[in-house]
């Protein structure tokens, strides 16, 4: 995940890097008289790895647009908590200072995701940067019996 601005930049030129290696690398394979199969062979990790890489510059452009992914059974918050400080342009040195912790503290907490966090502290994080989270319950009529009520 791509989680500042200067990190977005180094993408986008990595990307255009990776676009030129990529096609000049298949020349020199042709070259060589390798056939189309093994042509592809040598060339998919490095076209994996730039798929990949677009794929998180697209995520980051989302999250500048501030479009955020729901999630289900708070699967997912830990990211969204992240998104969200970066889609508002908070730093994490700044997060740190409006949570009153080490900024060290903030990116060991991004770093993993925020694994294993409590109601409150996402209420902290929450206040510190400026957001509320809503949250919806839906009983599935599967699972639920005839006098459950469904709630939204």
């Amino acid at each position: 995940m791509i989680r500042s601005e200067t990190e977005y930049k180094a993408a986008i030129e990595r990307l255009e890097a990776e676009k030129d290696r990529l096609a000049d690398h298949k020349v020199r394979l042709k070259e060589k008289g390798l056939s189309e199969d093994d042509i592809q062979s040598v060339l998919d990790p490095i076209v994996s790895f730039h798929l990949q890489l677009a794929e998180e510059v697209q995520g980051y452009e989302k999250l500048k647009r501030r479009e955020f992914s729901e999630i289900e059974n708070f699967h997912g918050l830990g990211l969204l908590l992240v998104a969200v400080r970066i889609a508002l342009g908070i730093s994490q040195r700044e997060l740190a200072n409006r949570l009153g912790v080490n900024e060290s503290q903030v990116s060991r907490d991004e770093r993993n995701e925020y694994f294993g966090i409590t109601v409150e502290r996402v209420a902290k994080v929450a206040g510190a940067l400026g957001i509320k989270l809503r949250t919806s319950v839906k009983v599935d009529r599967a699972e639920s019996s005839d006098n459950e009520l469904e709630l939204a």
